[in-house]
């Protein structure tokens, strides 16, 4: 299949063309190739688009519990023409029983923990738990605390935004996610500083 201009129903993300080639960056290192990846939240559908030609070898899943976020990545599908990126699937990562039975070697969530309540954190690695195996990656992308404060002060407006949006939103302490990902049995191995006062961390299944 050849790539086409995608249609009405895709989305863009101004943030997308900004991140994607250090994520990829990261992700071309650490992903097994060839790989099932879940993506969980995968909004627009452009990361998943980028990603999945940028590694042919990785059979792509994304996944939203936004009917509209997966028109969007249909659409973006439907134009990248890639026979390794899959029809999205609804998810909801605050909900890891209800998750489509589905066996995945990494799972990638990029800006999402932050834009969702803490339970979707909760979730994502006890599902985590559940669908990969021992070594399995999980990938998160995005503006963190550490130590209890904000790294940047634009983070820090970035975070007073997301509670006035909604007041369970917010930027995480790292160390808390570390906590939460390590007692689920998915300790935190590496964390990477990325552009614009971002982190890509990266946790293994135990």
């Amino acid at each position: 299949m050849t790539a086409t201009s995608p249609g009405e129903a895709a989305r863009h993300a101004p943030a997308v063309a900004r991140n994607r080639d250090p994520i990829l960056a990261v992700l071309r290192e650490r992903l097994p190739q060839p790989g099932m990846i879940l993506e969980i939240a995968s909004g627009t559908g452009e990361h998943a688009a980028w990603f999945s030609r940028a590694l042919p070898s990785v059979t792509w899943q994304p996944t939203d519990p936004h009917p509209e976020a997966r028109s969007s990545i249909a659409a973006w599908r439907a134009s990248a023409g890639l026979v390794n990126l899959l029809p999205p699937l609804p998810l909801d990562a605050t909900a890891p029983d209800a998750w489509p039975a589905i066996q995945a070697d990494a799972i990638v969530a990029i800006n999402m923990i932050h834009i969702a309540p803490w339970a979707a954190t909760e979730g994502l690695f006890a599902g985590a738990a559940r669908v990969l195996p021992p070594g399995g990656l999980v990938y998160l992308y995005g503006p963190f605390r550490e130590d209890g404060a904000h790294t940047a002060p634009s983070n820090a407006a970035f975070d007073a935004t997301l509670q006035a949006t909604d007041p369970a939103w917010g930027v995480r302490d790292l160390a808390e996610v570390a906590a939460l990902a390590a007692d689920l049995g998915v300790p935190m191995m590496e964390k990477i500083a990325m552009p614009a006062n971002n982190l890509s961390v990266v946790f293994r299944r135990a």
